[in-house]
């Protein structure tokens, strides 16, 4: 079992950036490939990025990529992931994921997921 608490989260005018945290608890975190994933409201949850066990394979999805990095710590049990440029269409919950497998950008891919945290960007 793998329980996933995100953080990081707020109000954010255009422009600025953000640095979300996702905290794994378990003791075989460094074997889960990691992703978040994003749902704004009436509309479907869409992948943002995910990371490799090891940290050395990522992905992006095309609305962040170049803007974003996802980083992992493993000894802490924890992922990052680091928006910058932030735009109103980046308003969401973002949610991380863990799976045990290699990474994948698909949602039914992941076994355990956070709660989220809301990310909300003026314009």
């Amino acid at each position: 079992q793998v329980q996933l608490v995100e953080s990081g989260g707020g109000l954010v005018q255009a422009g600025g950036s953000l640095r979300l945290s996702c905290a794994a608890s378990g003791r075989t975190f460094s074997s889960y490939a990691m992703g978040w994933f994003r749902q704004a409201p009436g509309k479907e949850r869409e992948f943002v990025a995910a990371i490799s066990w090891g940290g050395h394979t990522t992905y992006y999805g095309d609305s962040v990529k170049g803007r974003s990095t996802i980083s992992r710590d493993n000894a802490k049990n924890t992922v990052f992931l680091e928006m910058n440029s932030l735009k109103p269409e980046d308003t969401a919950a973002y949610n991380c994921a863990a799976r045990d497998g290699s990474l994948s950008w698909h949602q039914n891919d992941y076994d355990y997921w956070g709660r989220g945290t809301q990310v909300t960007v003026s314009s």
